[in-house]
């Protein structure tokens, strides 16, 4: 009864031919979850902030090509900007400036992101040019700031206000 207690507590592989077998069984598992990891971490969603800047630069192309409903697209329905402007009024300004400039530009300075939670603040500062030509007639830089929420999945503007700053 003794020598029978004493096995059973004896965790360790005993020696003989099963013991290799057993450890490149053990190794083979290994490897497996190690990859089965890696595949999780790699197909995972797209990082938090980085989702937020690439909806920003899509944001950003949308304004240079001039497209509203594209630029508009990131918009939460109460999306409000300044002194009270909506998604409507926001769409409105733009086809003024549309009007005034055959040709638009706009380059972002460095993203300052802060992420909340579900929430984000970004602020950053934008050169905006016009004109009819090639050349550009206007020009103006502003400081941004921006709030952001996530809803369905997909970063959306909640706020923005804009001063310029020349």
């Amino acid at each position: 009864m003794r020598r029978g207690l004493e096995y059973s507590l004896d965790w360790s592989i005993p020696p003989g031919p099963g013991k290799a077998r057993s450890v490149w069984k053990r190794s083979v598992f290994t490897w497996c979850l190690a990859g089965l990891l890696a595949l999780a971490v790699g197909c995972s969603r797209e990082p938090t902030e980085q989702a937020l800047r690439d909806t920003i630069a899509g944001m950003q192309a949308a304004a240079e090509a001039r497209d509203s409903d594209t630029l508009v697209e990131s918009f939460s329905e109460d999306f409000i900007g300044p002194e009270g402007m909506d998604q409507d009024q926001f769409r409105r300004y733009l086809a003024v400036i549309w009007l005034r400039n055959r040709e638009v530009g706009v380059n972002l300075g460095p993203l300052e992101v802060e992420l909340i939670g579900e929430r984000a603040t970004v602020e950053f500062t934008a050169a905006a040019t016009g004109g009819e030509g090639w050349m550009p007639d206007r020009a103006q830089v502003y400081r941004v700031s921006t709030g952001w929420r996530i809803e369905d999945g997909e970063w959306r503007l909640i706020s923005a206000r804009w001063e310029p700053m020349l």
